[in-house]
């Protein structure tokens, strides 16, 4: 059988790929900044060295770290749900509890890998760093929030640029509760066409795109933070 891409980047097969494309980047933006305002958060509490607290975010951590996201989806969609009142369940469930679930599951997980990526980049600020932002007069929170994070951010930034690539990948996982991204979309093309090689070949290229899109914009951002502290 001879190579015929149109058949699947053109009409309503088209259609179908952008629109599970939009689908994948809201899911991953979603799942992104879900995680990165829980990252600050865990950082924050397992810097006031609080016993129990501290415990509460390393067995976090250690669960999303450990469990496999496949797992943490189906958790989050078929078990999770099944703990709540009916009338909740049917509420979500008028408001796309796919992409919902999704998109709480895969940003819990990926809140573990980017608090342990900044809190790597926090232990190579010195500590005068924090005792003069104290000096100052700054709060605790206010030190960590315009001081010390900025430049624990800055240190981290290839592992958060890594991990944020790992997590635009694994919104593919969603395609096994029926979340309608780019990856669930080119099966249900190649079903009805039975055209694998192109169909698989577009989302490939999809993926490898984005991918790579997002590094590039990680090295510009490396080197802008790089001119910017080396003034």
């Amino acid at each position: 059988m001879a190579l015929d891409f149109s058949s699947v980047i053109t009409g309503h097969f088209g259609q179908m790929i952008v629109d599970g494309t939009v689908v994948t980047l809201e899911l991953a933006l979603g799942a992104w900044l879900l995680a990165m305002v829980l990252a600050m958060l865990l950082v924050i509490i397992r810097l006031t060295n609080q016993r129990i607290a501290v415990g509460l975010v390393k067995a976090w951590v250690s669960y999303h770290r450990n469990v496999p996201t496949l797992i943490q989806l189906m958790m989050w969609y078929f078990a999770i749900p099944t703990l709540l009142p009916e009338a909740l369940q049917m509420w979500i469930n008028d408001y796309n509890a796919e992409f919902l679930f999704s998109l709480v599951a895969l940003g819990l997980c990926q809140a573990a890998y980017f608090s342990e990526d900044i809190r790597s980049g926090l232990r190579a600020i010195p500590d005068g760093q924090n005792e003069a932002a104290r000096a100052l007069g700054m709060s605790f929170v206010r030190a960590m929030w315009s001081v010390i994070l900025p430049q624990g951010i800055r240190n981290a930034l290839p592992s958060l640029i890594n991990h944020t690539v790992l997590l635009f990948k694994n919104t593919s996982l969603a395609m096994v509760i029926g979340v309608a991204e780019l990856t669930y979309v080119t099966r249900d093309i190649e079903n009805q066409t039975f055209r694998t090689f192109e169909a698989y070949f577009v989302a490939t290229i999809g993926y490898l795109f984005f991918s790579l899109l997002l590094m590039g914009l990680g090295a510009l951002l490396a080197r802008r933070f790089q001119r910017v502290y080396a003034r």
